[in-house]
């Protein structure tokens, strides 16, 4: 089953409410598969600016959207008990009337999201994470497919977790999982229905993204052959976020088309952008969606 061409909006949860609701549903016009929300505590970069918890946010925001797909791009795994995440996701599954995307991912480091010091919350090392993160998924996965979970794993321990009602969407709600280093593909090539990446460090060149890209691509196709899943079933998810203007893919519908061609080249089948910061860029940002993007559907052999 080949994957066909989803284009997506990543908002930054910083906007008063009545302008978030305008900007959603100015993006749902526009004709975007989806529309995601990043899961931090505060802006990492900015701390001291405005900023909406991501759930809370996503589930406001389906009750004002009618047919686009809502996701968090990532949800991080330090900040919630997977059963509890499970029932949020349950809960904004029923509110979308099945249209959620969960993303799931370990994080950042302690390091670069002053979060952790701010919430008394453990900065895990890295071998933790992963660790703990393949219990999070099969539990929020179970959660998600059964009624009734009990689950013993190192870190998480669960009995008789009942959840009712059933998600809208089954078996479960569709899971994205970020994943780069060299255990977390296998975790997205056993449980992910997309796997997610980003683009890149912001003094990398498109080059070496691209070669970064293919790399983390193939070696997903290796973990699917080894577990029996066929690689096509696993959609290949992109987050064109370049430090430090992620947004300049918006500088014109050249960059656009260029970006666009080199990753869907390597197998990128989703693209997911950061909704632009400017009138200039938010009107190349319509020309994209009214005249380029329709074309792509049309060119792609697999829709």
């Amino acid at each position: 089953m080949e994957q066909g061409l989803r284009f997506g909006i990543l908002t930054l949860p910083h906007l008063f409410w009545k302008k978030e609701v305008e900007r959603w549903k100015f993006i749902e016009a526009l004709g975007f598969d989806s529309v995601w929300v990043p899961d931090h505590f505060v802006n990492y970069m900015h701390p001291e600016a405005p900023w909406f918890e991501a759930w809370t946010l996503l589930a406001a925001l389906a009750s004002h959207t009618t047919h686009i797909r809502i996701g968090t791009l990532v949800t991080p795994i330090a900040f919630r008990n997977p059963a509890f995440l499970a029932r949020q996701a349950l809960t904004v599954d029923h509110i979308s009337n099945g249209r959620l995307e969960l993303g799931l991912g370990t994080g950042i480091s302690g390091e670069r999201d002053p979060s952790y010091l701010m919430t008394g919350t453990e900065d895990w090392a890295p071998s933790e994470r992963v660790a703990r993160f393949r219990e999070v998924v099969e539990i929020v996965d179970q959660c998600l497919r059964k009624r009734v979970t009990t689950y013993r794993g190192r870190y998480y321990q669960l009995k008789d977790t009942a959840m009712y009602p059933p998600p809208v969407q089954q078996p479960r709600p569709p899971m994205t999982i970020g994943a780069h280093g060299p255990s977390m593909p296998k975790i997205a090539a056993r449980y992910a229905n997309t796997w997610n990446s980003t683009s890149g460090k912001w003094d990398e060149s498109l080059d070496v993204q691209l070669r970064n890209t293919r790399k983390r691509n193939e070696l997903i196709n290796e973990y699917c052959a080894k577990i029996g899943r066929d690689p096509s079933t696993l959609r290949r998810s992109l987050l064109v976020y370049k430090e430090p203007e992620p947004e300049a893919i918006f500088n014109s519908t050249e960059i656009f088309q260029e970006v666009f061609r080199c990753y869907h080249d390597v197998g990128i089948t989703e693209f997911i952008f950061v909704y632009p910061d400017t009138d200039e860029r938010i009107s190349v940002l319509k020309r994209i969606a009214r005249d380029i993007i329709p074309k792509l559907r049309v060119t792609d052999p697999y829709i």
